[in-house]
């Protein structure tokens, strides 16, 4: 296979990346919106606008911020526009996300969660995405360090790297299929799906960055790993209580 995988348009080309990014909002949303439908939703269409406008808000500010500073040498080197807009990482729009949603949620008197219905969306948005990440070869940038294991994946350059995109797609699926069979004999409590959903992810990069070729200060860890950390402490009660997870112990 050649990267990056583009589809032929006359003279130009379309990349695949640029698809699965929009089938995976659109996908999503679809998917979202069938669940709704579906299901009794305790928070109202209107507050629930409301409350992607902040998701979506807080999300597009994480993304970047986080974004701006996982490489610091870089930072000053080429702090314009195009470098901001250009740097964006999934685990700062989620953590950005959440912010922009309990900040919307507190205004809004809203008490109930409103992410567990998000996560099955999200996680088919994420595999959606992953697959075009993959597709975009380098130039993503989300792939592993060197590697001679046997399913090493040459993106073009000669070197033969982790396909972490495809570790994450194979998490997200697993991820995917845990809940559900959870589901088939236990109860979430109010918004458990959501917290397992994050801290799950959260562990996850932390761990998958260790074999990514990313920025790591002296003590061993890169920005993305402290976001991720920080995520963490911020769901400890996961850890400390996890059968009030479910309902039969809420």
């Amino acid at each position: 296979m050649h990267f990056p995988v583009n589809i032929p348009l006359g003279r130009s080309s379309i990349p695949v990346h640029f698809i699965c990014e929009t089938l995976a909002y659109f996908l999503g949303y679809r998917y979202y919106a069938w669940l709704r439908k579906h299901s009794a939703d305790k928070i109202s269409t209107e507050h629930r606008l409301i409350i992607f406008i902040g998701a979506a808000a807080g999300a597009f500010i994480g993304s970047h911020l986080v974004g701006i500073f996982e490489n610091p040498p870089l930072l000053f080197s080429h702090f314009n526009i195009i470098y901001i807009m250009g740097n964006k990482t999934i685990v700062g729009g989620m953590l950005g996300g959440l912010i922009g949603v309990e900040l919307t949620k507190k205004r809004l008197g809203v008490t109930m969660s409103s992410g567990d219905l998000m996560v099955y969306p999200l996680i088919l948005a994420m595999v959606i995405g992953r697959t075009g990440c993959f597709l975009a070869g380098l130039e993503d940038g989300t792939y592993g360090i060197a590697s001679n294991l046997p399913w090493a994946i040459d993106f073009g350059d000669g070197i033969h790297r982790h396909p972490t995109n495809l570790y994450e797609i194979v998490f997200w699926l697993m991820l995917w299929i845990a809940l559900k069979l959870i589901e088939q004999s236990r109860h979430f409590a109010d918004g458990a799906r959501f917290k397992v959903f994050m801290v799950s992810y959260l562990v996850f990069r932390l761990l998958v960055e260790f074999i990514k070729p990313d920025y790591f200060f002296s003590f061993g860890l890169s920005v993305i790993q402290l976001v991720s950390i920080a995520g963490i402490l911020y769901y400890y009660k996961v850890f400390l209580s996890p059968k009030k997870l479910f309902v039969n112990h809420a």
